[in-house]
Parts: structure tokens; C-alpha cells; sequence
């Protein structure tokens, strides 16, 4: 939808007047919608389906051919899209090749050649911040679209439904093993408590019941196979291992991490969540994402200082999902205009049967491009009107 409207804001022919004098100029206008190119998109490889398919139908949509690259770690599912797509493209006597598959390895990875290739006009990428700067910053003759990571936050300054709360961020601490870029990570509160429905509830009661809600899930095998699943990458298993290591020098572990047995599939990595009490919220391993089921508890001298740290991770290190929850109308409106100002999608006071890290395909627009989680949203008409340019002809009336 968004692509027609980009393509039909302006007619395809115009008939214009202007006196020039004592005459009257009549020029005939074509506009002409020229794609940019071919696309390639790079997939990450913890959900490649959900971050490719709005940039394989933007570019489609908009006359670019994709090249699909997935990351080695996740041919399958994308070679089983391209081959869908495929045949949809056949079945409507549209030449296939306007997607293919471009299959690599970690050690001969290929998307460097695409980059260097003058018809290749897009690059839609999904993955490490690292890797989303520097295409940001090298690939200038290409249009580049990134969807990164951040430091998702959670900030508690009181709540009226102790229980729920607690219950939710610990599922989202669980779910998918927190292998999201949604996944919260720093969860900040003040040093003196909460207020809550049921009394004040210190700092350390507050972590004592999100550890005890995490530890039901992950201590019970099937409740944890359910949840937590197995993890994508031996890199995650160093993560939390390192994490777990040098947890001194953030704070103290309140959870320790280790693999549970599936019972399904014995032979799956897996890792139930670590969870590690902090007091400087400017520690380096607070201000960085960490892939997996990770998490900091980050206690302030006071609510407002709880919220000015998250917003300011949101803009420094980026931020896609954060959530706050608070029972006053003030806190909740300064909270919404902190985040804001850091170009970081919020969610007040979530609790019940949707995860913190669910987002919905079109409602919810996905990542901002105000900070470094990625320069691209999914997916506003920004997504898909410079996917394509317009370029006009002219000349006087009746002459052709």
C-alpha cells in the first residue's frame, strides 16, 4: 500500500501553463518511476523471515530485484521463502529472477562482492550494530536501510499490579532465550524502592521476585523448552560465560546461568537466564547489547535518575523496544517524552498474556532511525519512497 502510494503521488503525464511576457508557455510533462537497482538484502539469523520479507516486498514492490543473502546459520528458512516466492512470481508469468538466493559461509562470506558491483543500487541489512555502521558509513553510492540492536531498558518507579509486573518481565527474560532485538536487557529502579498495590517493596525484593519468577520457569525442563527454546549460536554460550566471569566488576550475579536438559532434543545448546545486580549504570557492559539471555538490574538514587539513564543508553548505544511502568500520570508523561527525544518505542505498564517483546508487523512501527539500533523503520512510506526516483521529460505542447 505504501508502495502504490509512493508510486502514484505524482501523475504520469502534466500539462503546464506559465506567461512568459506578452506569450503563454504550454509544456507537456512525463514522469518517468525508475528503480534504483538491484537489492540485496542481508538476513540476520536468530528471525530472518520477520526483518526480510518487509524489505523483499518494498523492493519488489518498487521494480528493485533482490538478491536474498542469509546468514550461514539460517539458509533454510530463507532458501524455503525464495523458492514460495519463486514459484508465486512463475504461476504469474513474471521471470522468476527477480529473487534468488545467495548463499555463504561464516568463513567465505560473499556480501562484499554485491557491495562493490555498480547495479546494485539497495542494501537492506539486519544484524550486529557493527557491521550496520559501517555500511552506514562506507557504502555512500548505494541507498543503505539497517535494522541493528540496542540496549532495551525497562524502568520501574511504582506499580499497581505487583504480580503481573514481575511476571512479565520475567517471561520476557525467558522468551526465545531474550534472542530478540526486542528482548529487554538493563532493568533500572530506584535504590529506596517502590510503591506498589501491595506497600512499599524495597530494590532488593523487587529483584528477588523477578529472579524467583525466572527460576520457575527455567528450573522445570518443559517449562523451560517451551519458553527459552535452544540457542542459535556457540557465541551466546562465550556471552554468558564471559558475562558470568568478570560479574564482579559490574555488580554481583543474583542468577547464574546454565544449560537445562530439553527434553525433546538432548543434544540442544541451551542456557537459562543470567541475571546480575548492578549499581553504576555508566558500566561498559551495561552500555552495550548482549545477544542471549542476559540481564542487569541497575538500582538509582531515585526514579527520575532511573529514567534519565535508559534514555540516555537509548540514544548513546541505541535502543528498539523499552518499557516503562509506573501508576503516576506525570512520571508516565516525562517517561514518553524522554524516550521520545531518544527515538526509542515505549510501552507503559504491559502485563498479561502479550510478551514485552512482541511487535506487531504494521502497527507497531519497528526501530526509528533517531539512534544507533538502525537508521531504517519497519515499515513506515520512508521504508519505500526512496526505493525509486521520478525523472521528467518535457517539451512545447503539440510539438511531438
Amino acid at each position: 500500500v505504501y508502495g502504490h502510494k509512493a508510486m502514484t503521488d505524482l501523475p504520469a503525464t502534466a500539462l503546464w501553463h506559465k506567461p512568459f511576457g506578452a506569450h503563454t508557455v504550454a509544456l507537456e510533462k512525463r514522469y518517468h518511476f525508475v528503480p534504483r537497482g538491484i537489492a540485496l538484502v542481508i538476513c540476520c539469523a536468530s528471525f530472518p523471515a520477520w526483518n526480510a520479507y518487509p524489505a523483499i516486498m518494498a523492493n519488489l514492490v518498487t521494480g528493485n530485484p533482490v538478491v536474498l543473502k542469509p546468514h550461514p546459520g539460517g539458509i533454510l528458512p530463507m532458501a524455503i521463502s525464495v523458492r514460495a516466492l519463486r514459484e508465486v512470481l512463475l504461476r504469474h508469468n513474471i521471470d522468476p529472477n527477480l529473487i534468488t538466493l545467495a548463499a555463504d559461509t561464516r568463513d567465505a562470506p560473499i556480501a562484499g562482492q554485491f557491495l562493490d558491483r555498480s547495479d546494485v543500487g539497495i542494501v537492506d541489512f539486519t544484524g550486529s550494530q557493527r557491521f550496520g555502521s559501517w555500511l552506514e558509513q562506507n557504502v555512500r553510492n548505494k541507498r543503505v536501510y539497517t535494522e541493528t540492536s540496542g540496549v532495551n531498558s525497562v524502568v520501574i518507579e511504582s506499580t499497581n499490579d505487583l504480580d503481573g509486573m514481575v511476571d512479565a518481565i520475567a517471561h520476557s527474560l525467558c522468551l526465545f532465550s531474550a534472542q530478540m532485538c526486542t528482548s529487554p536487557q538493563n532493568i533500572h529502579l530506584p535504590r529506596q524502592g517502590i510503591a506498589s498495590d501491595q506497600g512499599h517493596i524495597s530494590a532488593a525484593e523487587v529483584a528477588e521476585r523477578i529472579v524467583a519468577r525466572v527460576e520457575d520457569r527455567a528450573s522445570n525442563p518443559a517449562k523451560a523448552a517451551a519458553i527459552c527454546g535452544a540457542l542459535q549460536s556457540d557465541a551466546t554460550l562465550q556471552m554468558l560465560a564471559g558475562l558470568q566471569k568478570n560479574a564482579e566488576s559490574a555488580g554481583k550475579v543474583l542468577r547464574a546461568s546454565g544449560p537445562y536438559e530439553h527434553p525433546d532434543y538432548p543434544q540442544a545448546r541451551t542456557a537459562t537466564p543470567l541475571i546480575i545486580e548492578a549499581a553504576d549504570p555508566g558500566h561498559e557492559a551495561l552500555l552495550q547489547e548482549h545477544f542471549g539471555p542476559a540481564s542487569f538490574i541497575i538500582t538509582h538514587d531515585s526514579a527520575e535518575a532511573a529514567l534519565a539513564s535508559a534514555a540516555a543508553a537509548a540514544l548513546q548505544c541505541g535502543a528498539i523496544a523499552t518499557h516503562v511502568y509506573s501508576s503516576d500520570r506525570a512520571f508516565q508523561d516525562n517517561a514518553e517524552q524522554a524516550f521520545v527525544a531518544a527515538g526509542a518505542s515505549t510501552t507503559f505498564n504491559l502485563s498479561g498474556p502479550m510478551p514485552l517483546n512482541y511487535a506487531a508487523a504494521y502497527s507497531d512501527l519497528h526501530v526509528t532511525g533517531l539512534n544507533p539500533a538502525g537508521n531504517a523503520c519497519l515499515t513506515d512510506l520512508a521504508f519505500v519512497c526512496d526505493r525509486f526516483r521520478m525523472v521528467q521529460a518535457r517539451w512545447p505542447q503539440g510539438s511531438r
